[in-house]
């Protein structure tokens, strides 16, 4: 009886229980099923925590009878699975599978899961996650998320315990690289298998171009390794292609080779430029070596490196050496060059150091001809640059006192004579301006009080070698080292109310480690007659110095003159007049350090006399006495204009006719004969509202010349003549400009009530007569809408710089010389293609200068650029075609330097 009574108890708790489980079905809780006991010794317990949407954490206990073993197993699910979705969730127990429809989302740990359904399976512990079907096709695709790894797929079925996936259309970014795979295998976290796989950088739905290959092994954030593949552009498969390929997939830089480009030259034969390796040293700083080599046996190294550390400093250093081979060797023809060039620029953050600073542009070559004989030369306008300057400058604050330092290295060569100029280096100390008999506070009434003090230290090493001795001993034979110490002192008193006058002092100091002695020499050759015989200079080391001090003071005032009009636009003008007088004098000190040396062994040929300064890098002792006056004359024309309209309520304009009009010259009292120097003047005219500016520059020689070109103290008909006038100016315009009116009248025709209709466009009705014609304007019917056809708007701009010199030397030639126009300009043909010209004209020569062109187009993921010198000296091109994305660039073609293919 108890046996019966027990399995009655039994069947109605089973009834009991799977009563209140279908009166749970549809809601969002999973009840607490209560542990079956059947053998105590093999009582596992498993506990899956599923966070709900009403926040509930059932604990689910696995049934004791579906494993034998009395080891506790390892959790499964290690975080707790948040879920939600905006349609209904499915709970079901008994299969134990959660159900999740219409923008369902799954988290679980750092894995964050997003589809139009979703089914858990806790007790498979599986993840099913795919889109919804609707009318209007496949929607809310499943996108996974697992850190900061993203893709989006068709279908996905991702495993808990096993964190092994299955997925069917998976689209994965992986930094600028997007891949489609139609069946992916991910293994681990670190090991994706994908088949008849896509990969791409373009950013557009239907991908411009991409790879395509049957399989590949994808390592998240690490690499793609693909077999066989193929470029496809535009579906349309190509015949490029690799039987394995091999792409980084790193965020930051990474080291990697650099491919080489192909092409022929007609000196040089067939050759490779630009190939090398690229070395992601650190986070501060890399290195790229690359390398050309030709048939014939030329070849070149280059060397660059880029560095920055944030908010101190970045710069770039490079270095490049070529061996370049002309002809064959045995002929005439045969020669053999060696160069090499270093470019290091360096820039310092400002607020890294406020009170210092260290700047660098450095460009050195072993010759002035490397950029013109360089066979790898992309930038054409390396080739015209006859000099290449360099300077290295450090600059210092000193805190709490007036000082402030200077030191610059530079460095100067001209390819003109093949010379080479050195500062190595430079010194300078700058006492900032102090008031040594200021008052109390610094108060400035009187002029002893304005007493004013400057001083300034400079320090030289100066070296003059040719390219043929840079870098050697010989370089430093004929170096000048000196120093100057120069203290001025001045103040200012007004004179008669409107007069301003500053004396002034001078002094400096100037010293030598170097001085020269001459000596007439009879075995020395004289260069002026070629004949043994001359004077040499012999060096002679030591301290030595010289001093020497001038005074004077200067006189300005300021006039105006004002003309009112009272009719017309032009409302006043006022001219303003700037005179200043100043004289200064300085004594003879060379007197004092004057020495004689004969001429020749013939006494009668007399004496030269000289200092053993002479030559010295801050010139010798001023000989003679200079009493100078100087005369500066500034003026300026401007003009006050009204509004157009009388009733327009802005204020009248000032508009400047002349800016800036000077003459300068001076007289010499101490002089015997031709005390005025010549007049220099310049002008500035502005035009076009200031945006284009005449310059005038030129000189006026008061005396006459003889025929063989010396002056004479004789003045020049008329008193001057017109020595020299150079005219430069300069404009820049674009499409804008005109737009920005075109903008303006349209505004104004639709505030024009006076505007009559145009009866070509749309405000005019086809059916309209003569009723209709009668209506007023207030009955206005429905406005029909015409489609513009065509508009096209082609952005633009162009600038020139135009300059003319006339030389009138006075004896035999009179003319316009430098007469030439350079202009350069761009046009988008349309949003993506654009052209751009920069040439010039030589008026003198009658021809266009270098000229370059160059064709760029956007092909969205990739990149089209053409450039072109189809005349002169250096005729080539340019072609290069290739993709954006620094992850494949080496997927280009690109060409440069066409070979010459000569018949005859």
């Amino acid at each position: 009886m108890k046996a019966n009574s027990l399995y009655i108890l039994l069947i109605f708790s089973f009834f009991w229980l799977s009563k209140g489980i279908a009166q749970e079905i549809g809601k969002n809780t999973i009840p607490e099923q209560p542990t079956v006991k059947k053998d105590s010794a093999k009582t596992i317990e498993k506990k899956a925590l599923i966070d709900l949407k009403k926040g509930a954490k059932p604990s689910i206990q696995a049934d004791s009878t579906k494993t034998d073993s009395i080891i506790k197993p390892k959790e499964v699910i290690n975080h707790i699975i948040t879920h939600d979705a905006e349609d209904y969730t499915i709970q079901n127990a008994k299969d134990k599978t959660i159900t999740l429809y219409n923008k369902a989302q799954v988290i679980y740990g750092d894995i964050d899961l997003k589809a139009g359904k979703i089914i858990i399976d806790y007790q498979n512990n599986t993840v099913y996650a795919t889109g919804i079907k609707d009318s209007t096709g496949y929607q809310q695709r499943p996108v996974f998320k697992q850190g900061s790894q993203e893709s989006e797929q068709d279908s996905i079925i991702y495993n808990f315990k096993s964190k092994k996936a299955l997925i069917y259309g998976i689209k994965t970014v992986q930094g600028e690289m997007i891949t489609y795979g139609e069946k992916t295998k991910r293994v681990n976290d670190s090991t994706i298998y994908m088949s008849k796989l896509r990969f791409t950088t373009s950013q557009k739905k239907i991908p411009d171009y991409y790879i395509a290959t049957n399989k590949a092994k994808l390592v998240p954030g690490k690499k793609i390794i693909v077999g066989g593949s193929n470029l496809v552009l535009a579906d349309v498969p190509t015949p490029l292609y690799l039987p394995f390929a091999y792409f980084p997939l790193t965020k930051g830089r990474t080291s990697g080779f650099i491919i080489p480009t192909w092409g022929e030259n007609n000196q040089q034969g067939f050759f490779l430029q630009n190939g090398g390796y690229y070395f992601a040293v650190s986070d501060y700083f890399d290195l790229e070596l690359t390398g050309d080599i030709y048939s014939n046996g030329s070849w070149a190294i280059n060397a660059s490196s880029a560095y920055k550390v944030r908010y101190k400093y970045n710069g770039n250093l490079s270095f490049r050496f070529q061996n370049l081979i002309n002809g064959i060797s045995g002929f005439s023809n045969f020669s053999k060059t060696s160069n090499y060039n270093i470019s290091w620029n360096h820039r310092q953050d400002p607020k890294s150091s406020p009170n210092s600073n260290l700047s660098a542009s450095v460009n050195i070559s072993s010759s002035s001809q490397f950029f013109r004989q360089s066979l790898n030369e992309v930038d054409q306008n390396q080739r015209f640059n006859n000099a290449f300057n360099s300077s290295i400058s450090y600059y210092k604050k000193f805190q709490g006192t007036p000082f402030n330092m200077n030191i610059t290295a530079t460095h100067s060569q001209n390819s003109a004579n093949q010379t080479v100029t050195m500062t190595l280096p430079s010194l300078q100390v700058n006492m900032d301006r102090i008031y040594p008999f200021a008052g109390k506070g610094g108060v400035k009434r009187n002029p002893i009080q304005k007493i004013g003090m400057n001083y300034t230290l400079q320090s030289r090493y100066d070296i003059n070698t040719t390219e043929d001795n840079f870098l050697t001993a010989k370089m430093f034979e004929n170096a000048r080292t000196g120093a100057e110490h120069r203290v001025t002192a001045n103040t200012n008193v007004k004179v008669l109310k409107y007069f301003t006058l500053s004396p002034n002092i001078n002094y400096t100091d100037v010293w030598y480690l170097q001085t020269i002695r001459k000596r007439f020499d009879q075995q020395a050759l004289n260069t002026s007659t070629n004949e043994r015989g001359a004077i040499v200079n012999d060096t002679i080391n030591g301290f030595k110095r010289f001093n020497e001090y001038s005074f004077g003071a200067s006189l300005n005032t300021t006039i105006y003159g004002t003309f009112n009009f009272k009719k017309g636009r032009l409302k006043a003008l006022r001219h303003t007049f700037r005179p200043t007088v100043t004289w200064s004098y300085r004594p003879n000190f060379a007197q004092q350090y004057q020495l004689t040396v004969p001429r020749s062994t013939d006494p009668s040929d007399g004496v030269l006399t000289y200092t053993p300064f002479e030559g010295g890098i801050y010139g010798e002792p001023g000989s003679g006495v200079s009493n100078l006056v100087s005369f500066t004359v500034n003026n300026n024309l401007e003009a006050k204009v009204a509004p157009k309209e009388d009733d327009d309520d802005e204020e009248d304009k000032k508009v400047t006719i002349i800016n800036n009009l000077n003459f300068n010259t001076s007289y010499n009292i101490a002089a015997d004969s031709l005390r005025w120097s010549n007049v220099t003047f310049n002008m500035g005219i502005p035009l076009l509202k200031n945006k284009m500016m005449l310059n005038f520059t030129g000189a006026l020689d008061p005396y006459q010349r003889t025929s063989d070109g010396a002056r004479i103290n004789k003045f020049n008909p008329g008193i001057f003549r017109l020595e020299n006038v150079t005219m430069t100016t300069g404009y820049s315009f674009s499409s804008s400009d005109f737009d920005k009116k075109d903008d303006k009248k349209k505004e104004g025709d639709k505030n024009d009530n006076n505007n009559l209709p145009d009866v070509l466009g749309a405000d005019i009705n086809p059916n309209r007569g003569f009723a209709n014609r009668a209506q007023t304007g207030k009955q206005e019917g429905p406005k029909e809408k015409v489609a513009e056809l065509y508009r096209s708007k082609m952005p633009w701009n162009f600038s020139f710089n135009y300059g003319v010199t006339y030389r009138n030397n006075g004896y035999n030639f009179s003319g316009i010389q430098n007469h030439a126009m350079t202009f350069n300009g761009s046009i988008e043909l349309t949003p993506k293609w654009k052209v751009a010209v920069n040439s010039g004209y030589n008026f003198d020569e009658g021809a266009f200068t270098h000229a370059q062109f160059n064709f760029s187009r956007d092909l969205d993921s990739w990149r089209f650029n053409f450039n072109w010198t189809p005349f002169g000296r250096y005729t080539s091109y340019y072609f290069f075609i290739g993709i954006k994305s620094s992850m494949l660039s080496d997927l280009k073609w690109d060409k440069n330097q066409p070979p010459d293919r000569r018949l005859f």
